[in-house]
């Protein structure tokens, strides 16, 4: 992991700290072609180096969530739209236990659509 990477993790208050790398590495063993990067600040999680998703932070809360980059393709009744037109998040309450099950079957659906070529990849 590069170093403003690791910074970024290094510089959130518990239990955002944990919960946030809980989340990367579940997003990180979904898919062996998975890399992460940083983008507009935030860490961004590439398939063949086409964002998939972002992890953030609620400006209110200063709760974790994951955006989704194709959300308006993904059925997932947790992802919420806002006022977004493609993006969708999915929040995550970082004082309680994360739901694994529910994060890996959203990101399957999302990788199905770039392995399928909905979304086009390099």
């Amino acid at each position: 992991m590069e170093e403003s990477l690791d910074q970024f993790y290094l510089d959130q208050a518990e239990p955002h700290k944990s919960c946030l790398l809980a989340l990367r590495n579940l997003i990180l063993q979904s898919d062996e072609l998975l890399t992460e990067t940083r983008k507009y600040g935030m860490p961004c999680f590439c398939y063949k180096k086409k964002a998939l998703c972002y992890l953030w932070k609620d400006k209110k809360t200063g709760e974790p969530y994951i955006l989704m980059v194709e959300g308006k393709r993904l059925q997932h009744p947790k992802l919420e739209q806002g006022e977004r037109s493609r993006m969708k998040i999915f929040p995550v309450d970082s004082s309680a236990d994360l739901p694994i099950e529910e994060i890996r079957t959203l990101l399957e659906e999302a990788l199905q659509l770039y392995q399928s070529g909905s979304i086009k990849v390099k």
